[in-house]
């Protein structure tokens, strides 16, 4: 058995060899002490050597593996257009190419660059959403969870906050409303029942230890039937009338510039116009831009939240800011081409039969394509029971189960309907039809 174990490579002859001492060296040798304790098995096994070349190579395949990045561009064939698990928005070239300067060289961050002194990150987007809104300030912060707690350790620790039993929510990976007030130090005092709130419940329930009349948006459930919730108005004059803040954690805001969803819910001018202390929303949902949590409100609570140390914590750097600022000048300029989550929301009928028929082209016809009527969903914890009429192309091939799980593989996510694949044309970008013309074609290939 030595006489065999002595034709395995000593570990220093390895990391010297020309074709592997360009790797970093910390990654080289972890990976040459695995591949030796595996040859080592195999040796033992077979009685069958490799040469030093072949060892090599074996090493260089092994790092490359792991060189491969885990995040990888997909295609979203499902529909839903801010997908939590695909990223939620996506941005557009003309986006990016914007901040490249900003992000490629130093800036003003943090620099009052007429005064030539320290200057304060969130005036860059002040400015742009006060023209938005017409809100007095404004704070970011990572994103709408981190502004709930910031908000709530910061006006009501050890103080009640009031809120209705109806909206005490849970979201995705187990962020539940209660939990987090407790967290924050926030004392939870519910009021009316989980399918009926009366204002004079939040009346009832203000005591000397109040400090909050808290509204949460029920985002991603509705509850219909007999049931009835407090406007947000209304907990307002409530709230000045009793000289207690209200917060409204909105979840999911937008502009109206889109229209389809206008319908079904207020969008942030009809909200900021009630003149709220204090609301927030996330960055990267209907709002079409990136992972943040933006507050806005009257300016004296936005100067108290800049004071509590936690904002150190929860602060957003240069890359989220200049992606923002980008994004809210496309608003204010109404250049909604430049926001993708917009256009996808927005699409007609017509463009949605239109793109359905160019991705006919791409199919081989051994998947019997066949255009259907869908229905879509904005997707983001946002109106769940909203479907958006839509068009898809549907596959007739063999199994769906089985279609489904190749495209996966390929970076294409579909969904199954009826035992047919689904390609909805909803959230499908230029460009897609190549991948998934290729994708098909290598299953027929087998």
């Amino acid at each position: 058995m030595q006489e065999i174990l002595r034709l395995i490579p000593k570990v220093d002859k390895l990391l010297t060899h020309k074709d592997l001492n360009h790797f970093n060296t910390s990654l080289l040798k972890k990976t040459i002490h695995e591949f030796l304790e595996s040859y080592k098995q195999e040796l033992l096994a077979t009685q069958k050597a490799k040469s030093l070349e072949e060892c090599v190579k074996c090493i260089q395949k092994i790092i490359q593996n792991k060189l491969q990045k885990s995040l990888k561009p997909l295609v979203n064939a499902t529909g839903i257009v801010v997908h939590t698990n695909l990223g939620r928005s996506i941005l557009s070239p003309k986006i990016l190419e914007e901040v490249q300067p900003l992000l490629t060289s130093y800036n003003n961050l943090e620099y009052n660059q007429l005064e030539g002194s320290r200057g304060e990150r969130y005036t860059h987007l002040r400015e742009l959403l006060k023209n938005l809104l017409d809100a007095e300030d404004v704070l970011i912060v990572n994103n709408n969870a981190a502004a709930v707690f910031l908000i709530l350790n910061t006006f009501a620790k050890n103080k009640e906050v009031i809120i209705s039993r109806g909206e005490l929510i849970e979201i995705g990976g187990s962020f539940r409303i209660p939990k987090v007030m407790e967290d924050s130090g926030a004392i939870l005092k519910e009021v009316g029942t989980t399918n009926k709130t009366h204002l004079k419940d939040y009346t009832e329930a203000i005591t000397e230890n109040s400090a909050m009349l808290f509204k949460a948006h029920k985002s991603n459930y509705e509850i219909v039937g007999f049931s009835q919730e407090v406007a947000y108005k209304d907990l307002i004059t409530l709230a000045k009338e009793k000289n207690l803040i209200d917060y409204y954690d909105l979840g999911s805001g937008f502009f109206k510039a889109c229209k389809e969803l206008s319908t079904y819910e207020p969008p942030l001018e009809e909200i900021a116009a009630l003149k709220p202390s204090l609301v927030s929303f996330s960055g990267d949902k209907l709002l079409g831009g990136v992972q943040a949590g933006i507050i806005f409100g009257k300016k004296k609570y936005i100067d108290i939240l800049k004071k509590n140390q936690l904002l150190r914590m929860l602060r957003v750097d240069k890359v989220t800011l200049s992606l923002l600022e980008a994004i809210f000048s496309a608003y204010l300029e109404e250049k909604y081409e430049k926001i993708p989550t917009l256009h996808m929301l927005t699409l007609s009928q017509e463009e949605l039969k239109q793109k359905c028929e160019n991705l006919l082209n791409f199919i081989p016809s051994d998947f019997n394509p066949q255009i259907i009527a869908t229905q879509t969903y904005s997707g983001g914890g946002a109106l769940p029971n909203k479907p958006f009429a839509s068009y898809g192309v549907a596959l007739h091939y063999k199994k769906a189960s089985l279609l489904e799980a190749h495209l996966r593989s390929c970076g294409i996510i579909a969904r199954i309907e009826k035992e047919r694949v689904i390609l909805e044309a909803r959230t499908l970008l230029c460009g897609d039809e190549l991948k998934i013309q290729n994708a098909l074609l290598k299953e027929i290939k087998g």
